[in-house]
């Protein structure tokens, strides 16, 4: 029997819609964007695209559609093997996605197409590099015609870039509140003066806010003459320009330094990493979460196994070099990810369906918890069986590190308050974990005071 359910997050676009059959995953293409697809695959842009890994890849298949009176084609994209969102990237991959969005615009232009929709959402990162997922997202040109993705383009990249860049990093996070992308009034209103300054930033989002603001309420009349494909290309290049002098450094925040200062010995961090690798090549497993991952030292002995590796860290500096390492050594498959576990990613958007959670994203095969207890059951007062429940919840497999109080960073964490935790001991922490788990190894880390177990949930 076949079994077809309509992805919740794929409703608003007319030219079609993602379903998945029997767990494989499908795109409905309807008789209203027949004419765009055809030209995207006739003129050669897919292909050109797909070469350049700006574009998902799909085949055109022989199954039914899921709305028939609708329906043009069906086709099978590839999976991506990890779905992100912009709140959860660094910066360097949103400002990746970014240009990637614009060189996938130039590419169109020139073959007389163009980018209905610049989301960001529409971007994932596969194998290393941002690739557009929406294979329905390109239209006709039409001459005279302005970019009718550009207001989207400027709050989806443009925007929380340069808050990014000039006022804070973890202004990002403001794309987690408008799921639309920053607005332009906003964004105005939080950027210093000096980028008044700045002919691209002046440009593009002080006197767009502005004109946003004057014709809210107005309809606005089309220029005579319209927009050159010209005009056009230019408008793209000032997107271009703006967005690569839009930097940022990786420095002071919490644990970007975390491994020039923690108080492993080489041979104890070393033997970490030796169970670690271990441990995946054992297992195998297909997806990893590296949960507190940090530059991502463990996760690529989780990678050399062959597993797709999600880095998950709550420091954006910390990920902003993973995933610099990731560009400079070519990887494909691990993913940095921005991400605070006692707040974790929620579901958004319409019916709070529209964007997955962290936890709807899994469980994966196995999940790493290297260095991060003490920080969630002492920083955040979580109680051991609860976290025993949340790992239950997202993994079969866990590799976890417990670090007792005798070990010189809980007593940092202690220095400051109150010791309220007596069941914060090795034995408590194995009598909560053993509910939900089975122990399959336990060892202690050499040269330290910590242990790394292996379990299996029950």
């Amino acid at each position: 029997m076949l079994r077809t359910e309509q992805l919740s997050a794929s409703f608003r676009d007319p030219s079609g819609f993602l379903f998945t059959r029997n767990g494989i995953l499908h795109r409905q293409i309807n008789r209203a964007y027949s004419k765009d697809y055809a030209r995207l695959m006739d003129s050669g842009l897919y292909e050109k695209l797909v070469k350049a890994s700006l574009l998902i890849p799909h085949v055109e298949v022989d199954q039914p559609p899921a709305k028939s009176d609708l329906a043009f084609k069906v086709i099978q994209p590839e999976r991506v093997p990890f779905i992100s969102y912009p709140y959860e990237w660094s910066f360097s991959q949103l400002k990746d996605a970014a240009l990637a969005t614009l060189s996938i615009q130039k590419r169109a232009l020139k073959l007389d197409m163009s980018l209905k929709d610049a989301s960001a959402y529409n971007i994932q990162f596969v194998r290393g590099k941002a690739t557009l997922i929406d294979t329905l997202s390109f239209e006709l040109y039409k001459e005279g015609e302005p970019w009718v993705a550009y207001k989207q383009f400027c709050q989806h990249f443009l925007a929380p870039l340069a808050l990014m860049a000039y006022r804070d990093v973890r202004l990002s996070q403001l794309l987690r509140v408008y799921i639309d992308g920053v607005p332009l009034d906003l964004a105005s209103e939080l950027l210093p003066a000096k980028t008044k300054f700045n002919f691209g930033l002046l440009t593009h989002i002080h006197i767009h806010a502005g004109a946003q603001k004057r014709y809210s309420d107005k309809a606005v009349t089309p220029r005579k003459g319209g927009m050159s494909k010209q005009a056009l290309t230019g408008l793209i290049e000032s997107l271009e320009a703006t967005v690569r002098k839009l930097a940022w450094k990786p420095a002071g925040t919490e644990w970007g330094d975390y491994y020039d200062n923690t108080n492993y010995t080489d041979s104890a961090f070393e033997h970490k990493r030796q169970l670690v690798k271990e441990w995946s090549e054992e297992k195998k497993p297909a997806l990893v979460w590296d949960l507190g991952g940090n530059t991502g030292v463990f996760s690529r002995e989780a990678a050399s196994s062959g597993a797709f590796t999600v880095s998950f860290d709550i420091d954006p500096a910390a990920v902003e070099q993973n995933y610099r390492t990731v560009k400079a050594v070519k990887e494909q498959n691990i993913l940095p990810l921005v991400l605070d576990l006692t707040n974790p990613s929620p579901a958004l958007g319409w019916d709070n369906a529209e964007r997955d959670s962290f936890g709807a994203r899994g469980p994966v095969d196995m999940a790493l918890a290297l260095a991060v207890i003490h920080h969630l059951a002492i920083s955040n007062n979580v109680p051991l069986p609860q976290l025993a429940d949340f790992f239950a919840a997202h993994c079969r497999w866990l590799v976890i590190e417990f670090v007792p109080k005798s070990d010189s960073q809980v007593k940092k964490l202690l220095a400051s308050r109150e010791d309220i935790f007596p069941n914060y001991s090795r034995e408590g922490f194995e009598a909560a974990f053993s509910t939900r788990f089975k122990i399959h190894k336990s060892k202690a880390v050499r040269d330290s005071e910590r242990t790394l177990y292996l379990m299996e949930i029950k």
